[in-house]
């Protein structure tokens, strides 16, 4: 699997339902820590502290390229100036069948770490990843 992969593999994890920036770079970054054997195509992705934790660019690069290919959707949120993204209904079949090739340990994680992300409010979630990994919060603009 490559990042692009897992990345589609934890956007069907919603089936279709979106999920915030901070939602989706705190799962790639939990995904990246605890599992890095995920990715094992091309590069795996390289989180640094940021304004509210783990930040990697290459998140949102790998979505617009899902996006491009159909299997994403980022749409601007009406509550501010960001985007929004979710698997397609491509994205979620394909989505899906990478879940499968996955160890059955492997799926039952990256299910459990998209429905824990999307169920924290943003101050809940920046919070709880700086409290299992305070070396995320030196950049931190976060006063929540």
């Amino acid at each position: 699997m490559n990042r692009k992969d897992l990345l589609l593999s934890v956007l069907a994890c919603a089936d279709g339902r979106t999920y915030t920036p901070a939602q989706i770079q705190k799962a790639m970054f939990l995904l990246s820590k605890r599992m890095p054997q995920l990715v094992q195509e091309g590069p795996n992705f390289g989180f640094t502290p940021y304004d509210f934790g783990p930040f990697d660019a290459a998140v949102y690069q790998e979505a617009d390229h899902l996006q491009r290919s159909g299997e994403a959707v980022i749409t601007p949120s009406g509550y501010g100036n960001w985007r929004t993204y979710a698997a397609s209904g491509e994205g979620v079949v394909r989505g899906r069948r990478l879940l499968e090739q996955l160890s059955p340990q492997q799926r039952d994680y990256v299910v459990k770490v998209s429905d824990w992300v999307r169920a924290q409010s943003f101050n809940s979630l920046v919070k709880a990843i700086y409290d299992a990994y305070p070396e995320m919060k030196v950049n931190s603009i976060f006063r929540g």
